[in-house]
């Protein structure tokens, strides 16, 4: 008989759902049935999440980001999820999809998604883009007349990069008027396509310290390392 695959099902990380796929594809599979918002979740953000962004990700689809996410549900008996980075799988729908969805792409720097937009076009000639502008929204009156351009041309899938939690707070408004696209959470993957800003090297990613290289290429980040150092020692001491 044929090996039975593992049940997709999500696993709480200090209340946050995070489900265990186990492969990117595999997410892809899931989220075109089933449209809702990716969130990434890493160890910062099981950590520092507020209650209205454990509830959005609790609404939608959580998944394992970061080696400390990964390394929390092989802990709790799921040994087959897999990291899936996010600055790795916005590429991969629109390479999935490229030719069959619509997108709309929200955030970054002024100038930097014109470059997303150029170079997407120039690699899929065929994407349909409904609409796309930079992260910087100045008032109350431009976020909505934003979510309504978003409702009115209803994309396929919309990606935000404007770091969490603000993006999946966009996200989660966006959603309510228009609920039947895929959402992708981005932070900094705009800049790293563009060149803007460098990923860690290969050696770093596979040996599942990216985090880890961030905090050497950017030492303003060092404080933020308490967080990765409070959830090793809340996952090792079973308080997750």
């Amino acid at each position: 008989m044929p090996e039975s695959k593992p049940s997709l099902t999500s696993v709480a990380l200090k209340g946050i759902n995070v489900y265990n796929f186990t492969s990117p594809e595999a997410l892809i599979d899931y989220v075109d049935a089933n449209p809702a918002i990716l969130v990434a979740v890493n160890a910062e953000k099981v950590v520092n999440a507020g209650p209205q962004l454990v509830e959005i990700i609790n609404d939608n689809i959580g998944y394992c980001d970061g080696a400390g996410a990964v390394k929390g549900l092989h802990l709790k008996g799921h040994s087959e999820a897999v990291r899936i980075p996010g600055c790795e799988l916005w590429l991969k729908i629109i390479d999935r999809f490229h030719a069959e969805k619509s997108f709309y792409f929200v955030g970054g720097k002024p100038g930097v998604v014109d470059e997303v937009v150029k170079k997407l076009r120039e690699k899929y000639p065929e994407i349909s883009i409904k609409g796309y502008r930079d992260g910087f929204i100045a008032d109350d009156a431009e976020r909505d007349a934003l979510i309504g351009d978003v409702a009115a041309t209803a994309p396929d899938v919309v990606f935000v990069a404007m770091g969490s939690p603000r993006q999946e707070i966009l996200m989660s408004e966006m959603k309510r008027r228009h609920p039947h696209a895929i959402y992708q959470g981005l932070g900094g993957s705009f800049d790293v396509f563009t060149g803007h800003q460098q990923r860690a090297p290969r050696w770093w990613r596979n040996h599942n310290l990216e985090f880890l290289y961030r905090f050497y290429a950017t030492p303003m980040r060092l404080p933020r390392l308490k967080s990765y150092l409070l959830y090793a020692f809340k996952l090792y001491t079973g308080q997750l």
